[in-house]
């Protein structure tokens, strides 16, 4: 192996740190184990996305793990995809376990097997030198939970961890001018926080995180099926109508396109199959959705006026899972008369952002929090 002079850099004219293009692709195959490329983690309550520093986004699996236990031993059984599957299904040796819960750490030990899985997916290979991680937190995270999530990452493999606010992650991923003296609001909804920020010049002027996404939406439709037609459903059928016929709207017709559900009828207790509608499912969702728009309300209640007239040229921007949800900038936009978009990429907004935060660190070092 070539030694490595300690005056050489990533500028440096030696093949071994210029890793750009395939050549440095090629080098750095042959070399496993000496690198090990710095990432981003959005670490979500449905979905953990991983983005690689000069790679992009190279992961994105349902936050789930599985456990087999065995005499009070557990071991892990799957992760992400193939443990989502089990969820609902599992006899009783398995445990399918959602390790996030409202943006945040639920379950200390299974978040941490979870995130190490992850990485080790990421970079496939043993690693000499371990990678620094930048994560998402929810704006209204405590500072308990912040530091559940930098433990989890650290002791996952990470040399260091640095939390950076989810509202920024999300404003930045979906190509907003938040360095600049102007107001930009953003609407991220998740699956377990709906985050409505205002910020300029590259900060947070106010926030709020709202303990309301699409876990919720998805409980709202299990408890409206089981209070109007006396059917029990799981969270997989549940999300599966979100995701097809789902709106925030009334439709014009009254009702709106329908789909064949499957789940057991409380009345006799055996497996039945019925039909639901959209207006049906946007009634359901009525009361998270005003949940959501109540928030915007209050964010544009409490914004100084010279950003809020910058916020009527600009319009709202929304992002995340749930801004996919039908109708719904519809329903924002006749409740704040404001022009309401949907970012190009909002699944992945969050990740993209944090991504770019990693990537362009010494000039958003401000909203970085290392700790340290």
């Amino acid at each position: 192996m070539v030694p490595l002079s300690a005056s050489r850099g990533p500028n440096s004219p030696d093949p071994y740190f210029n890793l750009k293009g395939p050549q440095g692709m090629a080098i750095f195959d042959k070399m496993p184990g000496l690198f090990a490329a710095d990432m981003a983690i959005d670490l979500g309550t449905a979905n953990t996305l991983v983005y690689v520093k000069g790679r992009g986004i190279i992961l994105s699996e349902p936050s789930v793990v599985a456990y087999h236990v065995k005499d009070g031993v557990k071991k892990v059984l799957a992760v992400g995809e193939d443990a989502k599957l089990m969820l609902g299904r599992t006899p009783g040796s398995i445990e399918a376990i959602r390790p996030m819960r409202e943006g945040v750490i639920a379950d200390f030990d299974t978040a941490e097997e979870m995130i190490k899985h992850f990485i080790r997916k990421v970079h496939k290979r043993s690693t000499f030198y371990k990678p620094k991680v930048i994560v998402c937190v929810p704006h209204g995270a405590t500072p308990v939970e912040k530091r559940a999530i930098r433990s989890s990452v650290l002791a996952a493999g990470a040399r260091r961890a640095g939390l950076i606010a989810e509202p920024i992650a999300a404003a930045i991923g979906a190509g907003m001018p938040i360095t600049d003296p102007t107001g930009n609001m953003v609407v991220d909804i998740g699956g377990g926080t709906t985050e409505v920020a205002v910020l300029s010049l590259g900060d947070i002027v106010y926030a709020r995180s709202v303990r309301v996404g699409g876990d919720r939406m998805d409980e709202a439709i299990i408890s409206y099926l089981r209070r109007q037609q006396n059917l029990l459903v799981g969270e997989s059928t549940a999300e599966r109508i979100k995701t097809s016929i789902g709106t925030a709207r009334m439709p014009d017709d009254g009702r709106g396109q329908s789909m064949q559900i499957r789940g057991r009828d409380l009345l006799t207790g055996v497996p039945k199959e019925t039909e639901i509608s959209q207006a049906q499912v946007a009634e359901a969702l009525s009361e998270p959705v005003q949940q959501i728009c109540e928030a915007v309300m209050t964010a544009l209640e409490t914004t100084p006026p010279d950003l809020a007239a910058d916020i009527v040229d600009r319009g709202v921007m929304l992002t995340g899972g749930g801004a996919l949800l039908g109708e719904l900038d519809l329903a924002l936009r006749e409740q704040t008369g404001l022009a309401v978009s949907i970012a190009d990429e909002s699944l992945n907004c969050v990740a993209l952002g944090t991504g770019k935060a990693l990537e362009y660190e010494k000039q958003l070092k401000h909203a970085i929090d290392y700790d340290s």
